[in-house]
């Protein structure tokens, strides 16, 4: 990190595996570089305040609220959003299949927080149960879809991804 000049910082970011060098005021968030300077629109701002989840994204594997995330806080590591989880080969990640196949997505406004929560926690437990899901959504809202939808989303990418983990091992 640089600083420019008196208000405004040069960034190196490392976002989806790409090398970005970004210039920003020094106290611009996480989700508004995403967003604003980089063009990944995926990450959403909701409450502007870490409260809804909308804004979630994975720095250095943990998921963290790119709107009260400073957005110096990411240089030096790695930023992973919705638009990182899939890749040419998979165009869906197994998470983001399994919340299209569990109907778990209304208006899809919340839905990249969601994926990305999700995403960490299985990351981290393999095999939740209902209450570590809940748990690991807990910083997530979603408006439209009731949660029972979302929660049976993430048990069947818990499925999927220990299905292809098996897969791979045999």
């Amino acid at each position: 990190m640089s600083t420019a000049s008196v208000n405004i910082l040069t960034l190196n970011l490392k976002i989806n595996g790409r090398d970005y060098c970004v210039s920003c005021s020094p106290d611009a968030s996480l989700s508004s570089v995403l967003r604003d300077n980089i063009g990944l629109s995926g990450t959403k701002e909701g409450c502007g305040s870490g409260e809804c989840g909308c804004c979630t994204v994975l720095l250095d594997s943990k998921s963290v609220k790119s709107c009260i995330t400073p957005a110096f806080r990411a240089e030096g590591a790695e930023v992973i959003t919705i638009e990182g989880l899939s890749s040419p080969v998979h165009p869906l990640h197994p998470v983001q299949e399994a919340f299209v196949e569990a109907g778990a997505i209304q208006c899809g406004f919340c839905t990249p927080g969601f994926v990305l929560s999700a995403y960490s926690l299985l990351k981290e437990i393999p095999n939740p149960d209902e209450q570590d899901i809940k748990n690991g959504l807990s910083g997530n809202i979603c408006r439209c879809t009731g949660y029972e939808t979302i929660f049976k989303a993430v048990q069947l990418a818990a499925e999927k991804l220990n299905s292809s983990e098996r897969e791979a091992r045999e």
